[in-house]
Order: structure tokens, then sequence, then C-alpha cells
């Protein structure tokens, strides 16, 4: 489970960004690492969420449910991440697209230094 925090820092909440964008770099790692042995590894990234962490912020929030159902949809089509509302799709795509570009050729780089 990650965040929109996972691509765009916040003063207000450096340390927190600075976490997730290690999640988020390990999910990507780990993707690739464990899909050798048929484990999907799937990035959820979201932003305010309807959470206890976020109870005492007047913003709008993503309801849990619709993060779940963001992240199986996902699961289920094969995709890297679920970029479950607005305020991450937004960021997302100001972002390269690197899961697309870069990832395919370095799995096929691990594959080969395993011998697959």
């Amino acid at each position: 489970m990650l965040s929109v925090a996972s691509w765009a820092a916040y003063p207000v909440a450096a340390t927190y960004g600075a976490s997730k964008a290690a999640a988020w770099s390990y999910t990507n790692a780990a993707r690739q690492q464990l899909k050798t042995q048929g484990t999907e590894v799937v990035a959820v990234h979201v932003g305010p969420g309807d959470t206890d962490m976020q109870a005492g912020f007047d913003v709008p929030k993503t309801p849990p449910a619709d993060v779940a159902r963001s992240a199986l949809d996902a699961l289920e089509a094969g995709r890297p991440e679920a970029v479950v509302d607005e305020i991450s799709r937004n960021v997302k795509s100001t972002l390269h697209d690197d899961q697309a570009l870069l990832y395919p050729a370095l799995e096929a780089q691990f594959a080969a230094q395993l011998g697959d």
C-alpha cells in the first residue's frame, strides 16, 4: 500500500514521502524477483484515504472499498500499479512511464542472469 507521496514529496510530510518513495522502489524490485515464483506484486497509489491517519483533515477522501476494488482490478488485469484516485492519476501523468518502458528490459536481464 503506497501513496501519491511515492511520487511527490510534501514539505509537511517529508519523512512519510521518503518512506513511500523507498517502498515504491522496493515494490518494483520485488515484482521482478517474485515473478519467477509466480507471485504478482501490485503497487497501490492513493491520495487522502478515509483512514484514521487522515481523520483530522477536512479534504475529500477515497473510501477503503474503492482502494480495494482498484487494487484487485489491477491484479486481475496484470497491471503493475493501481492508481486509485484523481490526485494520484494527475501526479502519475506527469511522470515518465517507466513501468511500461524500463521494467520489461530489466526483467529480461534478471531472467537471463537466473538462466530462465
